[in-house]
């Protein structure tokens, strides 16, 4: 496979990465680095690295014995994240909401329209990249860098059971729940707002891991 010098890597890690989200790479399944690189063709260094980074993300884990091995993700790892997340998106959204302005507000239906397309092209990477970057937008503009640096940090996590409860859950829904976000925030009522997300969220949270 011919890919830039400068890029093999991160071509094996964006490669891995959608799979493990996707569940094609299920916990447990072992990460051979030299089964990886035959695939890709590429020497063992640069699979090296694309595996320190989902280690990094928490998507892979060492195993004495075993080597790299997909981590997995329990029910009570997931319902803690998403207590969390409560906490700190309605924090979020309550300070972004006196900020909003119409570009702002162009920036998410713009979102939301690519959820549309994604979803009429089946391509469920992309949606959940796209809803990622919807909620991820409040933590950026409430201009707290304590904050975002706690969803950067469980973001990965956040999209990985996002995947699983996909499963579940129609992508179908997801444009027209982020457009009732949308209408929360153009309520002016922060009550209205932190609530509709928290409700928003708990669809997902609910959701029991198979």
């Amino acid at each position: 496979m011919d890919y830039p010098n400068n890029s093999i890597s991160e071509h094996v890690y964006a490669d891995l990465k959608k799979d493990i989200l996707a569940g094609i790479l299920q916990p447990g399944a072992r990460l051979i680095v030299t089964e990886i690189a035959g695939k890709f063709q590429i020497s063992q260094a640069p699979v090296r690295e694309a595996l320190e980074r989902l280690k990094q993300e928490g998507l892979i884990t060492g195993i004495p014995n075993k080597g790299s091995v997909v981590s997995t993700i329990s029910a009570k790892e997931i319902k803690d994240i998403f207590v969390l997340r409560e906490i700190i998106e309605g924090f979020a959204v309550r300070q972004s909401m006196p900020l909003l302005t119409e570009a702002d507000y162009g920036y998410l239906h713009r979102l939301i329209d690519e959820m549309e397309a994604a979803n009429k092209n089946n391509e469920m990477m992309r949606i959940l990249e796209l809803d990622m970057d919807f909620h991820a937008f409040f933590y950026i503009r409430c201009d707290n860098q304590a904050i975002l640096e706690l969803w950067n940090h469980m973001r990965t996590k956040v999209m990985r059971f996002m995947a699983i409860s996909n499963r579940h859950y129609t992508t179908n829904v997801l444009a027209e729940w982020h457009l009732l976000l949308v209408d929360a925030l153009r309520s002016g009522d922060p009550d209205t707002a932190e609530a509709a997300f928290i409700e928003h969220m708990h669809a997902y949270k609910m959701i029991d891991l198979e």
